[in-house]
């Protein structure tokens, strides 16, 4: 196959890099720890990295506030993988989240899959909980909605939010519309009792969680307990939405409305941990769970910038995301790192600040990006590896990217695709091309465009690809895929009677159990 070198490095916007010591983690008691994980959003989203449209004011001051990560990337361009990937510190092939039934298809959980999270994967609640941690998830779950796979069964303390995307409505018939839960019972159901207007777009369903998150963190402060907040909104997922106060005021239609709907709520959040004086021992991260959703374009998907693709493939534009870092006190204000960093570090990070030693009995691949937030100059020599399914379709080393595969389909299925994404993403026809990039000052066309090019027989080329070589290498040598848990769907496990559909009246008869084998097109 033809190997193409292309050169990438990285111009940024307008924010000083400093790269000055920062202060040391305090000898005091362990950090709370917020993690915000956006749906769908985009790299090209955030004023600070480039959007004119000025919806994220709260967002862009976090960042002068803090650290801007903008190496960061997730673990796979779809959502439940991701969301799996953040909490358990491994890749989804390690953790079950993937499929075998067709070469490397991204797949995740629709009302009708038969699995979720492993009960043998070690969530980051549950290890955080040997320090006293009480742990919340408000928003979306998506790693299973059978009840053995719920929250509150792999370490969360409490719940506000629904196991599923918030597509519908449904007819009760033949799929039930997705319950909202509180803790472990549902207490209604979206486009019932939790209203999405989707002539409109409007819903209030940003503003309760935005009340839940709050509500939380004033309980536990006032209880002195250290807390674990996973604040997980799906505005930005189309169906899009947003609250009536902000629908009709951004520049970018329905899309950019959710996205200040979100900001302003970030906003709050920090505001209210300054209230209560607990801003410096607070951990705050703000990322997305995988790039902006092109096919949803231009009403209902975002910006990934100057990246190439997006949601669903592993390019750029589908795997970098926008990633701020804010601890005031510990991390110093108005840094950048160009560290490439990944979201499964968040679960070892999160540990290490909590001063919990990892589980040691199986393979992490996130690292502790410590070093790296109290002092900017600090560097892990690590690589980012790309995968869709159990395919590793592409990995990061230093400045250099190697893709192994871009498109995944035969020129068949590639033909069934939708006209408007092979549009938007062109270059996901190439289906075995296989390529090495230098990340450069042209970002959306060093993964492509043969005028950034090394020469195929260049000593860079070779060395380069020596290198890689060997990373690749040695991590397929050493990896032992999970057990596979998305392959299985059956109508009879949908969303028919939730726990709690008791009291509510609300519980339906499911049909015939008559399971077949998932079909993926992502």
């Amino acid at each position: 196959a033809m190997k193409v070198v292309c050169r990438t490095s990285f111009l940024l916007l307008s924010i000083t890099i400093c790269c000055s010591l920062t202060e040391k983690l305090s000898n005091g008691s362990s950090p709370n720890i917020i993690i915000m994980l956006m749906d769908d959003m985009g790299w090209g989203d955030l004023g600070v990295l480039g959007q004119p449209s000025k919806e994220t004011p709260n967002l862009d001051a976090m960042a002068t506030q803090g650290m801007l990560l903008t190496n960061f990337y997730t673990a796979n361009p779809l959502c439940s993988p991701s969301r799996a990937a953040l909490l358990t510190g491994r890749l989804p092939v390690r953790n079950g989240f993937y499929t075998t039934n067709a070469h490397a298809r991204n797949a995740y959980t629709p009302q009708e899959i038969v699995g979720g999270i492993s009960k043998d994967e070690i969530l980051l609640p549950e290890m955080l909980k040997k320090k006293g941690y009480v742990s919340k998830i408000v928003g979306k779950w998506h790693l299973g909605h059978r009840p053995q796979y719920l929250p509150l069964q792999h370490g969360f303390d409490e719940w506000f939010g629904s196991p599923n995307c918030h597509f519908g409505p449904y007819n009760s018939s033949f799929r039930p519309n997705i319950p909202v839960y509180n803790n472990s019972e549902m207490i209604g159901r979206y486009y019932e009792e939790f209203k999405i207007d989707l002539r409109s777009g409007e819903s209030n369903l940003t503003q309760m969680y935005l009340m839940e998150g709050m509500d939380f963190i004033q309980r536990q402060t006032q209880a002195k307990q250290p807390f674990f907040l996973y604040w997980a909104p799906d505005a930005t997922h189309a169906p899009v939405y947003a609250s009536k106060s902000f629908l009709g005021k951004s520049q970018r239609g329905r899309y950019g409305d959710a996205v200040m709907e979100l900001d302003y709520s970030v906003g709050q959040i920090l505001s209210l941990l300054h209230g209560l004086g607990i801003e410096k021992n607070t951990f705050v991260f703000f990322t997305s769970d995988n790039g902006a959703a092109l096919i949803s374009s231009p009403h209902e998907g975002g910006s990934n910038g100057p990246f190439l693709c997006g949601k669903e493939t592993t390019y750029e534009g589908g795997m970098r995301e926008p990633a701020i870092a804010w601890w005031p006190g510990h991390i110093k204000e108005g840094t950048v790192s160009l560290q490439p960093a990944n979201v499964m570090d968040l679960f070892t990070t999160s540990l290490a600040l909590a001063g919990i030693s990892p589980p040691d009995e199986r393979m992490l691949d996130g690292l502790d990006l410590t070093p790296v937030l109290l002092n900017v100059s600090h560097k892990l020599d690590r690589p980012i590896f790309f995968y869709r399914g159990n395919e590793m379709m592409a990995v990061r080393l230093g400045q250099y990217k190697a893709h192994y595969w871009t498109w995944s389909n035969s020129w068949e299925e590639f033909h069934k695709v939708s006209s408007s994404f092979s549009e938007l993403c062109p270059f996901s026809v190439s289906q075995l091309l296989r390529f090495l990039c230098h990340i450069s000052t042209a970002p959306n066309l060093s993964e492509t465009h043969q005028h950034f090019s090394l020469f195929v027989l260049s000593k860079e080329y070779q060395d380069v690809l020596q290198s890689v070589s060997a990373v690749v290498q040695q991590h397929q040598k050493t990896l032992v895929p999970g057990m596979p848990q998305l392959n299985m769907c059956d109508l009879a496990v949908m969303n028919w009677a939730p726990p709690g559909c008791e009291k509510l009246r609300k519980c339906l008869e499911p049909p015939k159990s008559s399971p077949w084998k998932c079909d993926w097109p992502h």
